[in-house]
This record gives structure tokens, C-alpha cells and sequence, in this order.
């Protein structure tokens, strides 16, 4: 399962930095950076896929304030995000 997410963000390279400092955070909470993308055609746009060890324990996590706290300081303005589990295909499976 992965957890892929879209912000719009005030400043990319500063929602970058929190971004990047977070990865303990996002550890602990079984998750796990595997893609970070930006727009080519809005700056202020960005997605990301995390893998996802426990989805109850992600959710969890992303419930409290301190997440919460980490998207106001990274410059979050709006985001959206959805759980995802891979469907096999000819070519993968």
C-alpha cells in the first residue's frame, strides 16, 4: 500500500526543507519516502507517494496536531491524499 498526496505549498523550496526534516517523524509512523514531484506546469504544487508499512498506524499519526503543526510550518495550503493498494497487472503481476 502507498499513500499518495498533493499540496499546493507557499514556497517549495521551504516546504522541502520541513519536508526533509520530517522523515524520523514519518519512520516512526511506518511510512516511507519513495517519490516527491513538482508540477512542471504550478510551482506551488507537489506530490508525493509514501509507502505505507501499517495503514492504521499512518492514519493515526496523521490525525494528531503535531502533523497537523508540520504542514502549517512547511506552508500546506490546501492537499488532499488518498490510500493505495496496487492492482496487478499483464506487465507486473
Amino acid at each position: 500500500m502507498v499513500l499518495l498526496v498533493r499540496n499546493r505549498v507557499k514556497d517549495f523550496d521551504h516546504w522541502k526543507r520541513v519536508f526533509d526534516a520530517q522523515e524520523a517523524a514519518g519512520v516512526a509512523a511506518g511510512l516511507s519516502v519513495e517519490r516527491v514531484w513538482r508540477s512542471a506546469d504550478k510551482a506551488d504544487e507537489v506530490f508525493f507517494i509514501l509507502g505505507v508499512e501499517d495503514r492504521a498506524r499512518a492514519e493515526a499519526y496523521m490525525a494528531t496536531p503535531e502533523a497537523a503543526a508540520v504542514g502549517e510550518e512547511a506552508g500546506a495550503m490546501e492537499g488532499e491524499y488518498w490510500f493505495l493498494e496496487e492492482i496487478p497487472t499483464a506487465g507486473n503481476a
